[in-house]
Parts: structure tokens; sequence; C-alpha cells
């Protein structure tokens, strides 16, 4: 698993109608963008995570617009 500075880690819901939980990477702490991450959550939560096998990395994708990408 590899992840840079931005993107998202979502953590699935392990049993039924428990909701994915998504979080921003806001460090990556491992060697060559590897675990753990020290992520933000949607209300403000920092913490330390070595994702496992429930666990994705979303990349974030740059944006092409008018006056050059964002």
């Amino acid at each position: 698993m590899r992840a840079t500075k931005g993107d998202h880690l979502v953590v699935h819901g392990r049993t039924v109608g428990q909701h994915d939980r998504v979080a921003e990477i806001v460090e990556v702490m491992g060697d060559a963008g590897g675990p753990p991450y020290r992520v933000r959550y949607g209300n403000g939560h920092e913490s330390v995570k070595s994702p496992g096998p429930d666990c994705v990395v979303r990349h974030e994708t740059r944006r092409r617009t008018d006056d050059g990408y964002r």
C-alpha cells in the first residue's frame, strides 16, 4: 500500500449496516509512501493508522482547469 499526503484512506465497515469511514492522509510516516499514516477524519479527529485488509487508499487526482491544475 502506497500513499501521498492528500490521498484518502477508506476504512470499509466490517458489519452489515456499518458505513465506510474516510480520512485524509495528512502525513506519510513510512518509507516510500508506506504506512503508518497520520490521518484526519471529517470531525477533526487525528490518529495514526497502519491500514489492514479492510482499508484502501483513494489517490488524489489533479483536475485540469482553464488556468492550470488544482
